[in-house]
């Protein structure tokens, strides 16, 4: 692992709950996989907590940075080791750590991924990284959140969607008073069955760990082998 004293680039709000932290790496390499993870705290502080890269490896290449998708508690403050970032703040960034990953290269023509919550953070690295190496790869996403407002990224997800390069099914699992016309629910045997064209796809999963456990099952039941099954999850 490396050990990293970087500037943040930019902070911005992805959704009500969580922050979007840009880390930029200058002329420094970082060689890591799609999936996996770094510790991070303020350069100051020896409080240091694991997130998940939340973009391509090609993507931190290219922009020289990684992103990281950075829980908010109810009091609208980031993480409190974090509670002082803003662009040019400095922070000691360790890694990369963690096996979740996908096989490389992928066998199967078809791609999973099932995101909780911030779970989605690895598997947007996933995504991207499958788009810009094996555009032939049909990729679905499953992505579940407490209400709308909730859904990272999902400008960007939408756009995927609307070029067709990728499927995107959204569910929200709390009544809301919105206009949301989108599926409700919890994901159950329904919607996976409707989102898994084949056993022979590869899936990835990433969630609260009762999340994780819930959608294995599913998959399972529906007839996708574990092997070709990869999870990742974390405490709600």
């Amino acid at each position: 692992m490396q050990t990293l004293l970087i500037p943040t680039r930019s902070v911005a709000a992805a959704t009500p709950r969580t922050r979007i932290i840009v880390a930029d790496l200058g002329a420094r390499a970082f060689s890591f996989h799609a999936g996996q993870a770094v510790f991070a705290g303020l350069a100051d502080s020896t409080v240091k907590r694991p997130y998940s890269i939340a973009c391509s490896p090609q993507h931190a290449e290219r922009k020289q940075a990684i992103e990281l998708l950075v829980q908010i508690d109810d009091h609208a403050a980031p993480d409190p080791h974090l509670e002082r970032v803003e662009p040019g703040t400095l922070l000691r960034v360790e890694g990369p750590f963690g096996s979740f990953a996908l096989p490389a290269p992928l066998a199967e023509r078809r791609l999973l991924l099932v995101a909780g919550g911030t779970g989605i953070a690895p598997l947007r690295a996933m995504m991207w990284d499958v788009l810009e190496r094996a555009p032939d790869v049909a990729v679905t996403l499953i992505y579940s959140a407490r209400a709308p407002e909730e859904f990272a990224f999902v400008e960007e997800l939408a756009a995927l969607e609307a070029a067709h390069r990728i499927e995107l099914v959204l569910t929200v699992t709390r009544q809301s008073a919105s206009s949301w016309t989108g599926a409700r629910g919890r994901i159950d045997r329904t919607l996976m069955r409707s989102a898994l064209k084949s056993a022979d796809t590869r899936c990835a999963l990433c969630g609260p760990a009762e999340f994780v456990e819930g959608v294995s099952k599913l998959l399972t039941e529906a007839g996708v082998p574990p092997d070709k099954i990869v999870t990742e999850s974390y405490a709600a």
